[in-house]
């Protein structure tokens, strides 16, 4: 019986791999296909890939969306890191009450978010475009940034900053040298979230950009009707690159842990 149950078990986990990660592959094998066919491979062409760095419209997107995101991420992560760190020296009232506040973004459906930043811009007289876009992701992404550091200030020794002070240091000096390094791993999780939403968003980003302002997401809606293998080699592309940041991410903590040990043993 615990045999069987291992193999339904074992079963199921192929499965559910097999859904979530065949499409990607079929659409990286297909980025590669001689035809525009999307259902059947005629020879291996890197045609589609000279095409999509060819085509200004795909180049451009790419373009607003890589400056898009590192700015949002930049900014969402100094902002969500300062809330975070005041928000967890204020009274229990005020922090539970902004926290709760912070999390609607979070909680509420995408398109409310995005026709209420839309009704904002559009009631300030404020044009669409670039601006509007970036600051409709920065808005989102903060939130996130603090709900990855918050747990990270709590799990923190609260006698740590005071110490620091005591020995001298400076409020800056205890800020970036004491606090910032024990929450390290909250902001870098809160980033990369940061980077990933942004860079994924099409909702929010329909509704608040402008004239040729265009995202990848919002390109790739506006050609699923069309056949385009491009997209295709644009799609194996970001997965790529996406592989390759959460390899990088996970490898050298892993790498830099094991130089400590094999130096403490050393030493």
């Amino acid at each position: 019986m615990k045999k069987l149950k291992s193999l339904f078990s074992r079963f199921y986990l192929v499965l559910v791999l097999a859904f979530f990660y065949l499409p990607i592959l079929y659409v990286i094998v297909f980025s590669f296909n001689d035809s525009k066919s999307l259902s059947k491979f005629t020879g291996f062409s890197l045609q589609w890939y000279e095409k999509m760095f060819a085509n200004r419209t795909i180049m451009e997107s790419i373009y607003y969306t890589v400056v898009i995101a590192v700015i949002a991420t930049v900014v969402s992560t100094i902002v969500g890191t300062i809330a975070a760190i005041g928000l967890s020296k204020s009274k229990r009232i005020v922090k539970d009450l902004t926290l709760q506040i912070n999390n609607l973004p979070m909680m509420n459906p995408e398109i409310v978010t995005a026709i209420g930043l839309m009704l904002l811009f559009t009631s300030l007289n404020i044009k669409t475009g670039f601006m509007t876009l970036l600051l409709a992701h920065i808005a989102f992404c903060i939130p996130y940034v603090m709900l990855s550091i918050m747990p990270k200030l709590r799990q923190m020794d609260p006698n740590l900053p005071e110490a620091a002070l005591d020995l001298g240091a400076t409020p800056w000096q205890a800020l970036i040298k004491v606090i910032v390094p024990e929450i390290m791993p909250g902001i870098v999780s809160g980033a990369l979230i940061a980077f990933t939403m942004s860079f994924d968003d099409f909702v929010i980003s329909f509704f608040t950009t402008g004239p040729g302002i265009n995202n990848i997401s919002i390109y790739v809606y506006s050609m699923y009707k069309r056949i385009n293998p491009s997209i295709n080699a644009l799609s194996t592309i970001i997965v790529v690159m996406i592989t390759v940041v959460l390899i990088l991410v996970n490898v050298i903590p892993l790498v830099k842990e094991r130089k400590l040990k094999k130096n403490e043993k050393l030493g």
